[in-house]
């Protein structure tokens, strides 16, 4: 098999969008796979469109999701002298010519086709053809290049996600390649870049199969190899309805603001498309392993919050401590935390992980132990009542002096509620609100063994 080359190449419009996520993670995957060479590719020749924001914006979304490329990022618009270079050679060859038809003359052209029922298209004006006169050459007008399109016949390719594709030749006009101040075309810009940068696979989004028999073309114009092609259906949002920003969370580090972790992206997004058998949670060491084109789906792919929230607990869960702290750490310094009084933050976010779907809510559920409780009166006077304020006070005297283990807490709690004649939950509520301020925490004993001794003794004499 030829080395394999697989290419990342995003137009710098906007963010990274999960589509482009999904189609950078299979394209960098089948690289992997096979140990071949992934490159990124900026696509910046929109002028009008393209920022040096969004270029930052790509780049950062690839260097959170960990999608490492191995050569790049090459840049369209520093490479103007290799396509006027390749637009020379087509002129010499005849595969592309000199067009002096005006936009409006294209429009009018296009609109007698629409009134005839037939697709709009450029009609060959200016296409020389043996024993053609061309229209004189106007004298105040700067041309255009066009490609000289195949007139006859049809462009089939065996594409490996929606198998094989054929469109004529005749539903194809001759398409620009070079614009009047000689800035080349995204078909052609392509075109030559993936022979230029010898890629032998090309992943990418189903809007692009109108692009790929311009693109085929013209790499047989110039004589290069064609790559092989997949076009990947799109992702729907939860509604069902096309992914869109003022809808939905459609930007990769949207994601990352909302909680989620790379690893869980990485691993959802490789599933909306593609499978193994029944796997569902696995690491990208082993989708690279599994990773092929024969089980990408042609369906579209539906977003599941429901599912994306399971899998990043899972995540959650399996990430270390001291990790989770430095995400969560600002987060909680913005609502106010003070860690100077509290435990160790890793801990406390281990304790409150298990059920935490995202590291937001890991940050909120973990302010308990970082900020001084107020429990609601109501609930302190449901619960901390006079026949159990008696087994609040020998639970303090003897916290003075236990082991703060969580097992030896455990035994002594249970020492205290038999001297009382208390059932644990008649104990443990108050325990909950006056060192939390809370009603819902996790074990008792877990949560009094992270206060530590001093913290958990000052907490309960404002309440004795």
């Amino acid at each position: 098999m030829t080395d394999v080359r697989t290419r990342f190449a995003p137009s710098p419009t906007g963010y990274l969008h999960l589509g482009g996520a999904r189609t950078a993670l299979y394209s960098w995957a089948y690289a992997r796979h096979f140990g071949g060479t992934f490159v990124l590719r900026i696509e910046d020749t929109d002028l009008e469109r393209s920022t040096p924001e969004a270029v930052q914006a790509i780049i950062e979304g690839m260097q959170w999701l960990g999608l490492s490329h191995d050569e790049g990022p090459f840049y369209q618009m520093q490479r103007m002298d290799r396509y006027r270079e390749v637009v020379a050679q087509m002129l010499a060859a005849g595969t592309a010519y000199l067009c002096y038809s005006s936009k409006e003359e294209v429009q009018a052209m296009r609109d007698r086709f629409t009134e005839l029922g037939e697709k709009p298209r450029y009609d060959g004006t200016w296409r020389p053809e043996p024993g053609k006169t061309l229209p004189p050459v106007p004298a105040d007008r700067t041309p255009v290049v066009r490609f000289k399109n195949p007139q006859d016949g049809d462009v089939t390719w065996d594409d490996v996600v929606k198998g094989t594709i054929t469109i004529a030749n005749r539903e194809l006009d001759d398409l620009i390649i070079a614009r009047p101040d000689g800035t080349p075309t995204y078909n052609f810009c392509v075109a030559v870049d993936d022979w230029d940068m010898r890629i032998t696979h090309v992943l990418r989004g189903d809007d692009h199969v109108n692009n790929t028999p311009r693109q085929i073309n013209i790499l047989r114009a110039i004589g290069a190899p064609l790559p092989q092609y997949g076009h990947l259906p799109m992702i729907l949002g939860p509604d069902g309805a096309k992914l869109s920003k003022r809808t939905h969370a459609a930007s990769v580090m949207e994601f990352s603001t909302m909680g989620y972790l790379p690893e869980t992206m990485l691993n959802y997004l490789a599933r909306l498309g593609w499978s193994h058998g029944n796997e569902e949670v696995f690491s990208m060491e082993q989708f690279c392993a599994w990773f092929d084109t024969d089980h990408l789906t042609s369906s579209a792919a539906q977003m599941n919050m429901e599912k994306l929230a399971w899998l990043n607990n899972h995540y959650i869960k399996l990430a270390d401590n001291a990790r989770l702290a430095t995400l969560a750490q600002p987060l909680m310094a913005a609502q106010g935390a003070d860690f100077a009084g509290g435990p160790d933050l890793a801990a406390a976010l281990g304790l409150m992980k298990e059920r935490a779907n995202t590291v937001n809510e890991l940050a909120d559920a973990a302010m308990l132990f970082f900020r001084t409780p107020q429990p609601d009166p109501a609930l302190l006077a449901q619960h901390l009542t006079d026949a159990v304020k008696p087994a609040l006070a020998q639970f303090a005297e003897r916290c003075a002096t236990v082991d703060m283990s969580k097992e030896a807490l455990g035994a002594m709690i249970k020492e205290v509620l038999a001297a009382h004649g208390l059932k644990m939950p008649q104990l443990a509520m108050p325990l909950r609100l006056v060192l939390t301020g809370q009603l819902q925490t996790p074990a008792i004993d877990a949560v009094i063994a992270l206060l530590g001794r001093e913290m958990v003794l000052a907490r309960i004499q404002k309440f004795l």
